[in-house]
């Protein structure tokens, strides 16, 4: 499929901690857009994560893509200055959370952050906050230019016939549909929990360390090893009951026993910081009876059997009988990496570990298989076969929707791209000598 510009549009945010530790690379502005500045680290930086989704070897090029990638966005960011165009600090700074968050459980702590990137996260904070924020009012023009762009059926055949000779094969690819049944936990079952995270915080209250029982208790597989702490959040980040219970803490103060749609929680506030609270807690599962799973897996069985022998079509089953999402939908599936129905091998792995369709005829139905929800409580499903497509060129059988977003995005890079045109001409832009030569799309340069 082609590459348009935009498509390719290179993230700061991201590029800024692509390289490692601070001062590896001799710094100096290459370009200014307006009050925007782009240095050669973000073009070096840039670089080496192009490098690592791309491959190829045109150093130079490649280089001269990022900038005027850079270089748009610097022009967008320039367009919403002038129009005054407001981006709260609280919008940003959720995100900012939720990337500062990532990055913590991804290295651990934030000392092992500071020693892999050379930031403190405090200056991690700050680079997040003011290119989130850039980034944000760029978004807000690009949307304003873009948001009445549409394609007709005729313009996606068009493009098609334009690209056809370029396009990927796509691999075989699968549709699939399922029928969940999710036993509900007893009240016995949620009483045990109840008070046994009760004795928990009575210990806490006693003097021992939260920390402590969370590492030997808490079932929250993500944050057992850091003694339960989640890290800064904002307000909707989390479920409801957690948060308003995070946020009515005092420093070092534990909260009552709260339940969310994934279990009992005790809290303990660590620390606050303006509207960003981090907090540990330690979360106890109720678990579903073993002989209330075996009814499930029997009664999926027999609805598998039913639909096998014609008694009922399996959207039917789905619709009367299923706990799961798609159960309106009679139990067909969306891929939640693409929003569409079709499923790769690879997607399928990961969204259906331990089920493999690749050996099945369509039409099969699987018998009972454990699974476990998106709050992490035991149940079985079955899964039907609904369609296999073969590996195959990209065609508009197949493929117009995947079609038809790349022409509709083809025909916003082009309103874009025209746009810069003219706003190139009444902005203030200087190019470093270096970059003066590159075979740019629009003439930066003047010319």
């Amino acid at each position: 499929m082609k590459k348009t510009l935009f498509i390719l549009l290179i993230s700061l945010f991201s590029t800024q901690l692509a390289f490692g530790q601070q001062g590896t690379v001799v710094d100096g502005v290459v370009a200014v857009v307006g009050k925007s500045i782009i240095k050669i680290s973000d073009i070096e930086n840039g670089y080496v994560q192009y490098r690592m989704r791309q491959g190829g070897d045109n150093a130079q090029a490649t280089r001269c893509l990022i900038l005027e990638n850079m270089l748009l966005s610097k022009l967008m960011l320039h367009k919403g200055e002038v129009d005054s165009v407001e981006v709260t600090d609280d919008q940003v700074e959720q995100e900012v959370q939720y990337y500062l968050k990532n990055y913590v459980r991804q290295y651990g702590s934030r000392e092992a952050l500071r020693d892999a990137t050379g930031y403190t996260y405090d200056e991690m904070h700050d680079i997040f906050f003011d290119q989130l924020k850039n980034r944000k009012i760029s978004q807000e023009i690009e949307y304003k230019l873009t948001s009445n762009v549409a394609v007709t059926p005729r313009e996606v055949v068009d493009f098609y016939n334009r690209v056809k000779d370029s396009l990927p094969t796509i691999p075989e690819s699968y549709e699939i549909s399922e029928i969940v049944i999710s036993p509900e936990v007893s009240e016995m079952e949620r009483d045990r929990v109840r008070t046994e995270l009760a004795g928990l915080r009575e210990r806490i209250l006693k003097g021992e360390k939260f920390s402590m029982l969370a590492t030997l208790y808490s079932q929250d597989p993500g944050t057992t090893a850091k003694g339960g702490e989640l890290g800064f959040f904002t307000r909707g980040d989390m479920v409801g009951e957690f948060e308003a219970a995070a946020f009515a803490l005092k420093p070092g103060e534990v909260s009552p026993i709260i339940e969310t749609n994934f279990g009992f929680h005790i809290l303990q506030l660590i620390e606050r910081r303006g509207n960003s609270v981090n907090v540990r807690h330690i979360l106890m599962i109720p678990k579903v009876s073993t002989d209330d799973l075996l009814k499930a897996r029997m009664r999926l069985d027999s609805i598998a059997q039913e639909v096998r022998q014609g008694k009922i079509t399996f959207s039917e089953a789905a619709r009367l009988y299923s706990d799961g999402a798609s159960k309106s939908q009679g139990g067909v599936v969306t891929n939640n990496l693409t929003s569409s129905t079709r499923f790769t091998k690879e997607d399928i792995s990961e969204q259906f570990p331990g089920i493999s369709v690749s050996s099945m005829n369509v039409g099969d139905v699987t018998n009972a298989l454990i699974m476990k929800t998106e709050d992490q409580r035991d149940a079985y499903r079955i899964i039907r076969l609904d369609q296999r497509l073969p590996e195959h060129k990209a065609n508009l059988t197949d493929d117009y929707d995947r079609l038809s977003s790349a022409a509709l995005q083809e025909a916003k890079d082009k309103k874009i791209m025209e746009w810069s045109a003219k706003m190139i001409k009444n902005t203030y832009i200087r190019i470093a000598d270096d970059y003066k030569d590159c075979d740019f799309k629009l003439n930066w340069t003047g010319k």
